[in-house]
């Protein structure tokens, strides 16, 4: 005989609307929020643009009000409905919630905090999971993974530009001088970096003709240091789509992407299989029936 399907608690069914978005209410709660999120970023950008503040204040404060009180409402109910509250308010999204409620309560004491409204860009980050965007959720592992592969490499070739932006930031104050702009060490190694970096903002630039070479080379060897860390991150993720045990191009990984956006109610952990019934971190039932 089969045990009866014991029904879901209003506490459970928030939870699913809430985290999940495998159900039709989760995902129709899940674009919303990204609705109200991207509106209430232009509302602060219009705000910033004092033609349209000076004619429009009131209506924007109002707005903005409106959506700070849902998203409260919105914190709030996402720490009623996981087991382990402090789990939620510490995590990663936990403190983005709380960062992108807080700015509209903090104007009222701090004039112009209510700018950093524009953290709830951050959330924006859950629109992958929201709308099951699964060949980029694949690239965007296999970009994650290289880059992790490669810090090893890339913290190597940083510190050796770091030694070359002193050596030569050294020389060219020695070579051009204060009265050429290079009034010390540290300004040069700054001139020396901006100009490795192709960015060269020109507030300060060498007269003599030694300088001048020096700058030349400076400036070439930018462009060969700006391919050294692509080369190597485009080198690993490269790797992530060949056979690890036999890595040939003959041989590519059949990776599969898991589109469940299940989320623990007890440890909050995401990223589950598809199918699956319980959680693998914890072992808590995913489906609380």
């Amino acid at each position: 005989m089969s045990k009866p399907t014991q029904k879901k608690n209003w506490k459970d069914q928030l939870h699913e609307i809430i985290y999940e978005a495998d159900t039709p209410a989760g995902k129709l709660f899940d674009v919303m929020l990204l609705v109200i999120i991207i509106a209430s970023i232009v509302l602060v950008m219009l705000e910033s643009v004092k033609a349209i503040d000076s004619k429009y204040h009131d209506l924007l404060n109002i707005l903005e009000w409106i959506i700070t009180v849902l998203f409260t409402i919105e914190y709030i109910a996402r720490i009623i409905t996981v087991k382990k509250p402090f789990k939620y308010i510490f995590s990663f999204y936990g403190v983005i919630d709380l960062l992108s409620t807080a700015p509209k309560y903090l104007s009222i004491l701090f004039a112009g905090t209510h700018a950093l409204i524009a953290l709830r860009a951050l959330r924006l980050l859950r629109v992958f999971r929201i709308l099951k965007l699964g060949r980029f959720l694949g690239a965007s592992n296999n970009l994650v993974t290289a880059l992790k592969a490669s810090r090893a490499k890339i913290s190597v070739f940083l510190f050796a530009v770091v030694i070359l932006a002193i050596i030569l930031g050294t020389i060219m104050y020695l070579v051009e001088g204060e009265e050429n702009g290079f009034t010390n060490i540290p300004k040069s190694v700054y001139w020396c970096i901006v100009t490795l970096t192709t960015v060269g903002f020109g507030d300060i630039a060498p007269q003599t003709p030694l300088g001048q070479l020096i700058a030349s080379l400076v400036m070439i060897l930018g462009y060969g240091i700006i391919a050294v860390p692509t080369g190597i991150v485009s080198a690993e993720y490269s790797n992530q789509t060949r056979n690890p045990i036999n890595p040939t191009p003959e041989k590519p990984v059949k990776r599969n992407i898991n589109l469940n956006s299940q989320s623990c109610s007890n440890c909050l952990k995401s990223d589950h299989r598809d199918g699956a019934k319980y959680c693998y971190n914890c072992g808590e039932s995913l489906h609380n029936s």
